[in-house]
């Protein structure tokens, strides 16, 4: 599977990144959607002297990377795949550091009246009923996960679904895009569809339900199993997102006024 790298490489005091330590991160296409990786590597590199190159994958293609010690680390939104990875032996822990919520997006006329649901499972039953037209991000990512266990939680079966149900394989930006252009609903998280610039036509339709609590976590990959990951960058990496540095910098991340992400990170864990 493709997979986007991008780096960070800055001038520090007129000593180039490129001559300091590098790792590599698989972060889910949410979370680099959003524009936070854009001001937290940056601070990353200045304040640890490490330039982290971040493989931007969904969420079960970034746990796949670390299952082989492709990347030194993950950080991903789907607790159970997660809590499974670690048990499995794939990473040593597992680190909360952050969260935001889901949240469903559609024509601003809202066909399916999804805006009236009571929960998010009655908004996708409404979905479902108008058959509206509804991308799926189809990719395995933690949004796709999310999304999947709410049409079980909603008594429907997403194989079972008529053509009015797209399933693209794509990233959150691909799929938000796709939704647009089709003027269909899409579950998102809050963060990648505040960052979003093609909203013509396009409103957040449902939110609020707890069940869409969308919690970021961190997980070194395994050193026992794969000899040649940097453990020493994974576990400088964790202790400054757990900092009060990346605690400033998540907080503050805001576009038209609007928190992307709460920091919520304990130390000493």
């Amino acid at each position: 599977m493709k997979h986007l790298i991008l780096s960070i490489a800055l001038a520090l005091g007129g000593t180039a990144v490129a001559a300091a330590e590098t790792m590599k991160m698989a972060v889910t296409t949410s979370f680099h959607n959003s524009g936070l990786s854009e001001v937290l590597l940056p601070q990353i590199a200045e304040d640890l002297g490490i330039e982290v190159q971040l493989l931007v994958v969904g969420t079960g293609q970034a746990l796949r990377l670390g299952e082989a010690g492709d990347v030194d680390a993950i950080l991903v939104h789907s607790r159970a795949a997660e809590e499974a990875f670690v048990a499995g032996g794939y990473g040593t822990h597992r680190r909360e550091i952050m969260y935001n919520d889901f949240v469903f997006v559609g024509p601003e006329d809202d066909p399916a009246e999804t805006a009236s649901a009571a929960s998010a499972t009655e908004a996708l039953q409404k979905i479902a009923e108008a058959e509206a037209d509804f991308v799926s991000r189809g990719d395995d990512s933690g949004t796709h996960k999310k999304e999947l266990s709410l049409w079980t939680e909603a008594g429907l079966d997403p194989t079972a679904l008529g053509d009015w149900y797209k399933p693209v394989g794509a990233g959150m930006g691909a799929a938000l895009n796709t939704a647009a252009g089709m003027g269909a609903y899409i579950l998102s998280d809050r963060a990648s569809w505040l960052n979003f610039g093609n909203k013509t036509g396009m409103a957040l339709t449902y939110a609020g339900d707890p069940v869409l609590f969308n919690q970021y976590a961190y997980l070194p990959v395994n050193p026992d199993l794969h000899a040649h990951v940097k453990t020493d960058l994974a576990m400088q990496l964790e202790e400054w997102l757990v900092s009060d540095t990346a605690r400033a910098l998540i907080d503050g991340y805001r576009i038209n006024g609007e928190t992307l992400f709460v920091f919520n990170a304990e130390a000493g864990e």
